[in-house]
């Protein structure tokens, strides 16, 4: 059964990060800043939703759909995050259908796009999106991580800026 997940099933969605996370190459599992990220969404509905797939009173996999608004649309969008079915469970049809309950919840909240990332090496996760309508998008995505004192020291060693005094 898929449904919204609540505060109680926190601990079991931290799992499946992990799980999640040590199959990405870009992140690392942080059961703390997980289950602190799943409750800050949880909580607010209008930042996005979190859908579960429970079977038995086992939660096996999930989807995090995180909203925002396009001004290019003119409307409300989701980012689709966190896609992960555990690996016991996989090949059964069941992600499939826990992406169609994303979709299906998205459009219900008035949501006109949706956007995802993969990892580019994920040649399986890219058809299984493919199949299921989803294009590459010509745009590649950065990132900058705020408030790291990596990214303040090479801010200060970085000869084209200003100091303070000038």
């Amino acid at each position: 059964m898929i449904s919204l997940a609540t505060t109680d099933d926190i601990p079991a969605l931290s799992e499946l990060l992990s799980i999640l996370f040590t199959q990405e190459a870009e992140f690392v599992a942080n059961p703390s800043a997980q289950s602190a990220g799943l409750k800050a969404i949880i909580e607010n509905p209008s930042v996005g939703r979190i859908l579960k797939f429970e079977i038995e009173g086992e939660i096996i996999g999930m989807v995090n759909l995180l909203y925002t608004v396009s001004t290019a649309l003119g409307a409300r969008v989701a980012i689709l995050e966190d896609m992960v079915v555990n690996p016991s469970q996989r090949s059964h049809g069941l992600g499939g259908l826990l992406l169609d309950a994303a979709i299906q919840q998205a459009s219900q909240d008035g949501c006109r796009r949706m956007t995802l990332l993969t990892d580019c090496d994920n040649t399986k996760a890219m058809r299984f999106y493919e199949r299921r309508g989803f294009i590459r998008s010509p745009m590649v995505p950065m990132r900058l991580l705020l408030n790291s004192s990596s990214r303040m020291n090479s801010a200060f060693s970085n000869h084209d800026e200003p100091s303070p005094s000038q």
